[in-house]
Formats: C-alpha cells, structure tokens, sequence
C-alpha cells in the first residue's frame, strides 16, 4: 500500500502533495502538451535555435555487429516513441468497442456519424485551397481531433458541459483515431512489400492465438509488438500503426468469469470467517485471494493503467516539443496566405465544427439517436469547436505528408497551431459563457433550444 505524504515533513509535504494533485488533473495532459509547444516555438526562435535543430537531427546507432540501426533523434520520437502512443490508442479503442462506450451500435452510431462529418469536411475544405497544387497530399492533416486538449478544456469548465456530452466527444475522438489510423496506414505509406507483409500476418496470428489464451506476460506482448514494429517498417507501411495492431491483439477481458471468481472468494471468506484469531491466516492462503482477485483484471486494462502516464506526461509532450518548433523568420503576410497553411487552419477551425455539429444535428433531427445528456443545441456547437483542436496527430500526418519538404510542412505546422489555437480559444469561450443548464429534450427530436 501506498504511504501516505501526511507522516513526511510539512516542507516536503507542501512541495509533493500539490504536486500530486497537479498530476491527477484529466487537463494536465493538455497543459503540458501546450507548454511543450510554446518552449518548442520560442526555442525555434532565440538565439539558440541552432542547438534546437541540431539536437533533433542527432544520430544515434542501436544494435550490434551488421545489425545496426541509425536513426536521428527525430525519427526516435516520430516513429519509435510515437509507437507505444499509437499502442495505448489502440488498447483504449478495443476497450471502447468491448466493454465501453462503443460496445453496441446503439451507443456508437451518433459519435461515429459525427466523426464521419469531422473528418470528411476538413478534408474537402482543405483540398478547397489544395488541390492542384504541390500540398494536396496533406489533406488529411485536419481531420484529427485531439482528445487531451480537448477533454483538458472540458474538464477546466468545471461541470458546465454534461457529462454525457464529454463521454460522447470521448467516442467521437476514438472513431476519429480509427479513421486516421486507417489514413496513415493506406496512404501514407512508401510501396507495399508483399514478403514482410506476409511476416507481419504470422506475427499477427501469433498475437491473435495469444489474445485467445488470455496470455497476460507483458513482456511476450513487447517483443512480439518490436518484431512486429520491424515487420510492418519493412512492409512499406508506417511502422507506427504495429502500435494500434499490438493494441487491439491485448486480451480485453479477466481470465476468468466474474461469477466463478467471485463464488470462489466467497468459499474462501466463509472459510476465515468460520477461524478462531489463535488460527491466523496463512500467507499462502492471503496469495490465493490475491491471484483470484487478479483474473479479474484484463491485460488491457493493467497495460493501460501501466502506460498511460508514461504517454500522457511524457511522450506527447515530447512529441511536442520536437515537432512544434518552427522558425518564424522570413515570414510575411504573404506566407499568411499560402494554401496549406489556409487549408490546414480553415480545415481545423472551421471544418471540423461544421462538420461535427451538422451531421450531429441532422443524425438527431432523423431520429437516429437522442441528444447526449439532453444537452441544449449551443453545447453541443460548443463541443463541435473544441473538437478543431487537432495538434498531436495533425502534426504527426503533416510530418508524414511533407517529410521531403520542409518548407510545406512549416506552413501545414503554423495553420495546425492557429486552427487547434483558435478553435480551444473559441470552443473554450463559448461554452463559458453558456448557462450550465439541461433542459427538457423535445419528444419528437430530442433536441433543446
């Protein structure tokens, strides 16, 4: 059991217990994460920006003998690091589709129509300024929504938004994961290699025999996923995705039934009821309850619950920091215009709430599903311009899109930073000053005022 901070020093209490706090936040993740961005940018800018490129193109060799690996920093973060964050999305997608939110079509069909819309109409609007042109191939930069900026800014609202309204931006977020994830791995891409995609399917398999004998060794999962990581890279797509395949081959349910275990605790308890204190209990029978206890807990879960600090407060914020800082010099009102920038920021801002909120409105108005949490119609806009914040995964595809061109990708990264900025500033403030009421929903549509 943990200790608690209340027999330490007051000194060194009134340093770690806030401290504590500050970490158990849901808007931490989104804080760092914008923090990260702000060193990135104004490292870029200073008098040491050379010290900030050289760092991320510094090489580093894994390996031995003829088996070495060279790979710069920045590769390590985009597509090593990276990894293991595509890994937890994965986890947390086949959580969602067994045991969450997403576990039967009726709960799914709203947030997934609504994804379709918040991803198709970025698309468009962005291809609006591109198409023809050298940046066209960027146009699934704004389809994403980020999930911790956006639950962060949620969660800083302090119960003005229902909670069945956050639950469902949660499950439009996951649907959006699945479409990117799909993006990357069918177009982004460099050529299919059909003898290590056909290695990468026996790994697979593997995985999926290991899944079905509710196999538990998070180490067998590591090296199988590295193998697999391996695989994939050489199959000609990008490795990143082995993440989300190793995440949904983890068992999402406890080794056995909740009702066996729980009849077998029950036998157990009857039996130290029944003992004198003279008797005691022995250790190993302490270690018995402990192991039954145990087999209720999916791999998934602990695997989750394991990582997800390590992603939230480490990686994304790395991932940030490397990949935010741009140089803003020799930039003129003229760059302000440039297609991929405009496509990127317009497509976030103002494609992503359009199409979230209209489809949302229109799956409503049909009948198909009722309004999260009986929420009035201006929340539900309000949620919709949250979800224009697109920073970690939209930086992720435009580095993918504009890798050979750094020049493109500077202008995709700006439009990234004034989309996801101007729509956490306009969702944030929106839905501040909206009163936190719940109205009655109208019987025939579902829908408040």
């Amino acid at each position: 059991m943990r200790k608690s901070t209340a027999a330490l020093p007051p000194i060194f209490t009134a340093v770690v217990d806030p401290l504590i706090a500050f970490l158990r936040m849901e808007a931490t993740s989104g804080i760092l994460l914008f923090l990260a961005a702000v060193v990135a940018l104004g490292w870029a800018n200073s008098p040491w920006a050379d010290t900030y490129t050289a760092l991320l193109a510094g090489e580093f060799v894994v390996g031995f003998g003829g088996t070495q690996v060279h790979f710069t920093l920045a590769q390590f973060v985009n597509d090593g690091l990276m990894s293991i964050f595509f890994f937890v999305v994965g986890m947390e997608i086949k959580r969602e589709l067994v045991v969450g939110e997403l576990n039967s079509p009726s709960k799914a069909l709203l947030p997934a129509v609504a994804a379709a819309g918040g991803m198709a109409l970025p698309a468009c609007i962005y291809l609006l300024f591109c198409a023809g042109t050298e940046g066209a191939k960027g146009w699934a930069i704004p389809m994403a929504t980020d999930i911790a900026f956006c639950i962060g800014c949620l969660t800083l609202l302090k119960g003005r938004v229902p909670r069945a309204l956050i639950v469902f931006v949660t499950a439009l977020a996951i649907f959006d994961d699945m479409g990117g994830i799909l993006v990357i791995a069918l177009f982004y891409g460099h050529g299919l290699q059909p003898l290590w995609l056909l290695a990468a399917g026996g790994v697979l398999a593997v995985l999926a025999l290991l899944n079905r004998l509710q196999l538990r060794s998070g180490v067998v999962y590591a090296v199988a996923g590295a193998i697999l990581w391996y695989f994939i890279h050489h199959a000609g797509i990008h490795a990143t995705i082995a993440g989300v395949l190793l995440g949904l081959m983890i068992p999402a349910r406890g080794q056995r039934p909740v009702r066996e275990v729980l009849e077998a605790l029950k036998v157990h308890s009857e039996g130290l009821v029944r003992r004198t204190p003279e008797e005691g209990i022995a250790n190993e029978e302490l270690l018995q309850i402990e192991e039954q206890i145990e087999d209720l807990e999916p791999p998934l879960n602990r695997f989750v619950h394991a990582l997800h600090p390590w992603v939230a407060f480490g990686i994304m914020p790395v991932f940030a920091l490397a990949n935010a800082g741009l140089s803003l010099s020799g930039m003129s009102l003229d760059s302000l215009t440039h297609p991929v920038l405009l496509g990127s920021a317009v497509g976030l801002f103002a494609g992503k709430q359009l199409g979230v909120f209209l489809f949302t409105f229109v799956a409503i108005r049909a009948g198909l599903s009722s309004m999260p949490g009986n929420a009035p119609v201006s929340q539900l806009y309000g949620v919709s311009v949250l979800t224009g914040i697109g920073f970690t995964v939209a930086l992720f595809i435009a580095n993918l899109a504009f890798a050979a061109e750094p020049a493109l990708l500077d202008q995709a990264k700006i439009g990234i930073l004034l989309g996801s900025l101007a729509s956490g500033v306009a969702g944030y403030g929106l839905l501040r000053v909206l009163k936190p009421r719940v109205a009655a929903p109208s019987p025939v549509t579902g829908l408040q005022a």
